[in-house]
């Protein structure tokens, strides 16, 4: 399974956007698909995930309200799709894709290479 994120870019504070990441190959329906953010000289935090199959959703207190995780079965793609963006939300943001319900980096095995999104104030 290869993944590839897409969409970074830069905006202005209270602006939006969306991340999507394609998935090669085939997803189990147990699949758990996740996004993650690292800032500079930041670990790698948890952002949001969901199941491949269900409409289950889970989401990090600082982005609660703001983002949503949704993705197409069909087109083999989860989407992040950001609002009301803040300079804190700086960072590289990386799909994830694992098994187990988990906000541990560490429980996902496949990580697609990573997106920039710069937010300015």
């Amino acid at each position: 399974v290869q993944l590839q994120a897409s969409g970074g870019g830069w905006a202005q504070a209270g602006a939006s956007l969306r991340l999507s990441c394609a998935a090669s190959g085939r997803i189990y329906s147990s699949a758990v698909m996740a996004w993650f953010r690292q800032a500079p000289e930041k670990e790698r935090e948890f952002v949001a995930l969901t199941r491949w199959s269900r409409d289950s959703t889970l989401y990090a207190d600082s982005v609660k309200g703001r983002f949503t995780i949704s993705r197409d079965t069909a087109k083999n793609t989860v989407y992040l799709q950001m609002n009301s963006l803040k300079p804190e939300d700086t960072a590289v943001y990386y799909c994830a894709r694992g098994i187990q319900w988990s906000m541990q980096p560490k429980e996902y095995s496949y990580w697609g290479q990573g997106t920039l999104v710069t937010v300015s104030s």
